[in-house]
C-alpha cells in the first residue's frame, strides 16, 4: 500500500538498528544496509583467529545439554521429593560449566573486543550474565551453608536456570542477527567497511 511504503521508507531512513531484519522488519534488496555491524573487519579477523571461539562453540551446547538434564532432575525432585543428590550434583555440574564458559568467554571477549566484559557489542548479554552468575553463586552459598532447606535450594536453582535461559536466548538471537547482518553487508558489498 502506498501509505505504508512511505512510512516504511521514512522509518528506514532514520533506523540505525543493525538487527532490523531479525526483529521482523523487512530489508529491501535495494536498500543499503544500515547500522553498525556486530564485528568490524578487524574484530571478525580476531574472532576467527582466536582459539577461544572454538572453545565457546563447544561449551555453549555442552552447557545447554547439562542444563536440560539438570532441569529434569530438579523438576523430578520438586515433583516427587526423590533424587535430591542427583539433582544437587547436576546443579553443581551446571554451575561449574557456567563458571568455565564465563571465564573463557571473558578471555574470548578480550581477544576480539579488547576488554574482558561489557564490550559494547555484548553489553546487555554480559549484564544478564552477571545476574545468571549471581544466582548460581547464591545457590552454591545456600547449598554449602545450609541456610535454606532442600526444596528452597531447588527453587533457587530454577530461578538461576530461568535467568540462564533468558541469557542463552539473548546470545542466540545476537549471533543469529550478526550472521544475517554479515550476510547482508557482504551482499551489499560493504563487508569490512569501517563503521
Amino acid at each position: 500500500m502506498f501509505t505504508f511504503d512511505i512510512i516504511s521508507r521514512a522509518i528506514g531512513a532514520v533506523d540505525g538498528c543493525p538487527w532490523g531484519a531479525a526483529a521482523g522488519r523487512r530489508v529491501h534488496e535495494s536498500s543499503p544496509v544500515r547500522g553498525r555491524p556486530l564485528y568490524t573487519a578487524d574484530q571478525r579477523r580476531r574472532r576467527d583467529a582466536s582459539p577461544w571461539t572454538m572453545v565457546q562453540g563447544i561449551l555453549a551446547p555442552l552447557q545447554f545439554s547439562v542444563f536440560l538434564i539438570s532441569l529434569m532432575l530438579v523438576m523430578r525432585y520438586l515433583a516427587s521429593g526423590q533424587g535430591f543428590y542427583a539433582a544437587t550434583g547436576s546443579v553443581l555440574v551446571k554451575t561449574v560449566v557456567l563458571y568455565v564458559i564465563m571465564v573463557t568467554g571473558a578471555i574470548w571477549e578480550r581477544d576480539v573486543f579488547g576488554r574482558y566484559l561489557f564490550a559494547p557489542a555484548f553489553f546487555w548479554e554480559d549484564l544478564v550474565s552477571m545476574l545468571v552468575l549471581a544466582l548460581h553463586t547464591t545457590y552454591l552459598i545456600a547449598l554449602f551453608s545450609g541456610a535454606v532447606d532442600a526444596e528452597r535450594q531447588m527453587w533457587l536453582a530454577l530461578a538461576a536456570y530461568a535467568s540462564y535461559l533468558v541469557n542463552a536466548t539473548q546470545f542466540v538471537m545476537k549471533l543469529r542477527a550478526a550472521r544475517l547482518q554479515e550476510h547482508l553487508w557482504t551482499r551489499a558489498g560493504v563487508a569490512g567497511h569501517p563503521s
